[in-house]
């Protein structure tokens, strides 16, 4: 008869919101964006999660399952838990207590599942009713459910045995924050030791994935700076002037605000590609290098938003010659960093330390993914006011004119000022969208590289956009305010989980002994 490990819990969003609204709305959310078209595959693919090695299938209650990691949940909740708990690596689901009157709502779960579903009931009308709606029913005449802690190392040890499952309820998965049972898979999974230079070799055709993430993120970081540089500097470039037909003297005789103005979208431009060559390079040197999935998926989700953005040219017909040529060098690099899965990865278990900590942790966790999320919403605001209205109103406030007089003035002006807002736009998102992983699926005690890379992006990022609008007065507050509002939320989230994040970490070679102690080799 197998065992069952049950971890009830509450967490930090059980105490901000209620633990069962908590659960009910996190199940609700990912099962919502799985049943639509593609959105199984948008969960699993761009959430990098690993699969299971085969040390974690087995047989649970005569039902074969890949991985004996999975759930248990109420009746009420099981129609949405099982359509989203798959897509974030349960094995199984085993709805519990089941009576009379929630026969109804089993039928209706078990229908769409994607994994096997068990019951347990105490009734055998029930268990008659539902044998052939679900895989496996079973009874209350054996002790079944085992109360376990929710360490992962815990959990392992539990796996190690063949006959036992490990059950998160929803109050484990709300507490423990996003991506545990990604965080069990990964800790089950044998790890391999990084190749070595001599297999490496010099010919760039077998150089690892991660060399060409890093010199991705270090280009974009010299795209920014000569970016900032130029700006700074002569401002326009010849083709600039070109485009234009006018210089930066006709520039200033038509608006006296109008070259500031564009410095100061320049400069935030530059500064969010910096900040995203910082979080390629963490998530290369960090991530892809010790053959994580996730990492590797954050990368290529973020480059598919930003490398499209080039042909926002196509919206107000200017192409600018260095975007283009930075898109183009950097792309061939991009793909080859990208274009695989890593096949060996290097796992690090270490243990979670002070519950106070790891809570403190978990809040400034949920900080930086709302965080990451608004400015994913501000980049795509200001993408489509690029493409179309080009300014808001606090912009021409500040330029003491309206659209139609620049337009009037020179009909090429505002297509050159839309292709800087729009590409701003395009490149806040792609920063965004690596924010927003890195957050939710890094966030692991002793990997100081992911505080150190998000704190870098955030300085590199928020610091010159606010020096930048101050020097050159455009300091409304509501046009700022989202930006004070972020550089709050990060450093408030940064400083909750540096304890956490930057805690001595275990060796590398420390968690393969922990795995061959804890999880049997078939």
């Amino acid at each position: 008869m197998p065992d069952w490990t049950y971890q009830p819990l509450r967490g930090v969003a059980g105490a901000l919101f209620g633990v069962r609204r908590s659960q009910r709305a996190a199940l609700r959310t990912l099962a919502t964006l799985s049943s639509l078209p593609g959105g199984r595959r948008l969960i699993v693919g761009a959430f990098g999660h690993t699969p299971p090695p085969a040390v974690l299938a087995g047989t649970v209650a005569g039902v074969e399952v890949a991985t004996r990691l999975g759930a248990v949940v109420p009746p009420e909740t099981a129609h949405d838990a099982v359509r989203a708990l798959p897509t974030q690596g349960a094995g199984l689901i085993v709805v519990a207590p089941v009576r009379r009157d929630d026969v109804g709502l089993v039928r209706e779960a078990a229908a769409g599942r994607r994994c096997p579903v068990l019951v347990r009931t105490a009734d055998p009308e029930v268990a008659a009713a539902l044998s052939s709606d679900v895989d496996a029913v079973l009874t209350d005449d054996a002790d079944l459910v085992r109360p376990a802690t929710p360490a992962i190392a815990d959990a392992l040890a539990a796996l190690g045995d063949d006959t036992k499952a490990v059950l998160a309820t929803p109050a484990t998965l709300v507490e423990a924050g996003p991506g545990w049972f990604q965080r069990v898979t990964e800790a089950a999974t044998p790890t391999y030791p990084p190749p070595s230079v001599r297999e490496v070799g010099r010919d760039p055709r077998r150089w690892p994935a991660w060399w060409w993430g890093l010199c991705v993120g270090i280009g974009m970081i010299c795209a920014g700076l000569g970016a900032a540089a130029i700006t700074l500097g002569p401002v326009l470039l010849w083709y600039d002037r070109d485009f234009l037909g006018m210089d930066l003297h006709r520039l200033h005789a038509i608006d006296h605000h109008l070259v500031h103005f564009l410095q100061h979208d320049r400069i935030t431009m530059a500064s969010t590609m910096v900040a995203i060559g910082v979080l390629y390079t963490g998530l290369a040197v960090g991530g892809i290098r010790r053959g994580w999935p996730w990492a590797r998926n954050a990368y290529l989700a973020s480059g598919a938003i930003g490398f499209p953005t080039l042909f926002y040219f196509l919206g107000f017909g200017f192409v600018e010659p260095l975007h283009t040529a930075v898109a183009v060098g950097l792309f061939p690099m991009f793909v080859l960093a990208t274009r695989r899965r890593p096949a060996r990865p290097r796992w690090t278990l270490t243990p979670e330390g002070p519950e106070a900590q790891r809570r403190r942790a978990l809040l400034g966790q949920l900080l930086l993914i709302v965080t990451g999320l608004g400015l994913f919403a501000g980049g795509a605001i200001v993408s489509v006011t690029g493409l179309t209205h080009v300014f808001v109103p606090s912009d021409l406030v500040f330029l003491h004119t309206t659209a139609g007089d620049l337009r009037a003035a020179s009909p090429h002006l505002l297509p050159f000022i839309a292709h800087d807002r729009a590409g701003f736009g395009g490149a806040l998102m792609a920063a965004a969208v690596a924010i927003t992983l890195l957050t939710a699926w890094g966030w692991r005690r002793g990997e100081a590289w992911v505080w150190w890379t998000l704190t870098l992006a955030a300085i590199t990022g928020y610091v010159p956009a606010v020096l930048v609008h101050s020097e050159i007065g455009y300091t409304d507050f509501w046009h700022l305010a989202p930006v004070y509002v972020g550089i709050c939320l990060t450093a408030l989230a940064l400083a909750l989980a540096r304890p956490y994040l930057c805690a001595a970490r275990a060796e590398d070679s420390a968690p393969a002994d922990v795995k061959e102690r804890s999880v049997p080799t078939r």
